[in-house]
C-alpha cells in the first residue's frame, strides 16, 4: 500500500514538470549565498555519454519552484516539491521556510539514492567544505544543532497549544489546556532565535527529520 502510494505521489508530481526554454544557466555570485542554491549531478545515458544536471533554486522568487538545468541549458521547471524525471531515475526537490531539505537522486528500482553535490560558492557548498576541513567542530555545531531543536519543541510547544487553546472558538469546543510553565518573553524569543539558527544549520547540511524538524514541517506544509 505504501509502495503504491508513493509511486502515485512521484506521478503526481512529475505531472507538475513543464518543458525548458533552453536558456543558458546564471553563474553563480558570491552575492546570492543568502538566497539561491545550486546543486550538481553528472549522470550517464544510455547511449554511453555522461551529461550534468543542474537544480537551481531561488527562495525569494514570488513563486516556490525548481529549475532543472542540463549542461547548462534550462531543461524543465516545477513547482516545489518537484520530481524531475532524469536518465535512470528521478531528481527529488524539497525546501523548507530555511532551505533545501532534500536534493537527492533516487533510482528508478529505489536501490539507492546519492545527494546532489552543492556549488562550493553556495552557502551549502561553504558549510560542506567546513564540514569537510573541520569535522569534529561540526558534528559538535550538528549536535548542538539537534538539542537546541528538541528543547524548542519540548518547551514552546506546551505553551503555543495553551495560547491557542484560549481561543473563544476553540475554548467553547474542546476545551482550555493550561501549559505546566511559562517563560519569560526575553527567553522565548531567545530560544526562538535560537532554533532558528539551528534549523538553518539543519537545512545547510539538507538533514530532516520528521520529529527532529517537527516545527519546521509542521510550518511548511
Amino acid at each position: 500500500m505504501l509502495h503504491l502510494f508513493k509511486r502515485w505521489r512521484r506521478q503526481k508530481s512529475i505531472k507538475k514538470v513543464k518543458q525548458g526554454d533552453g536558456h543558458a544557466l546564471k553563474p553563480y555570485r558570491f552575492y546570492e549565498v543568502l538566497y539561491r542554491s545550486l546543486f550538481y549531478i553528472t549522470l550517464p545515458e544510455a547511449d554511453g555519454s555522461s551529461h550534468t544536471y543542474t537544480i537551481d533554486i531561488n527562495y525569494f522568487s514570488e513563486e516556490p519552484s525548481a529549475d532543472l538545468y542540463r549542461d547548462g541549458k534550462h531543461h524543465a521547471f516545477s513547482a516545489l516539491p518537484a520530481i524531475f524525471p532524469v536518465p535512470g531515475g528521478v531528481i527529488e526537490v524539497a525546501t523548507t521556510t530555511y532551505g533545501a531539505k532534500r536534493m537527492h537522486y533516487v533510482a528508478d528500482d529505489e536501490s539507492g539514492e546519492e545527494v546532489l553535490t552543492p556549488d562550493r560558492r553556495s552557502a551549502e557548498g561553504l558549510r560542506l567544505r567546513f564540514d569537510a576541513r573541520f569535522p569534529k567542530v561540526s558534528s559538535l555545531i550538528g549536535l548542538m544543532a539537534v538539542i537546541v531543536l528538541l528543547l524548542s519543541l519540548v518547551i514552546g510547544l506546551p505553551q503555543l497549544i495553551s495560547l491557542i487553546s484560549h481561543i473563544p472558538y476553540i475554548a467553547e469546543r474542546w476545551g482550555i489546556f493550561e501549559a505546566p510553565f511559562f517563560l519569560p518573553d526575553w527567553l522565548n524569543i531567545s530560544l526562538l532565535v535560537a532554533a532558528t539558527i539551528a534549523a538553518l544549520e539543519r537545512a545547510l547540511m539538507l538533514r530532516n527529520h520528521w520529529l527532529i524538524d517537527m516545527e519546521t514541517n509542521w510550518w511548511d506544509e
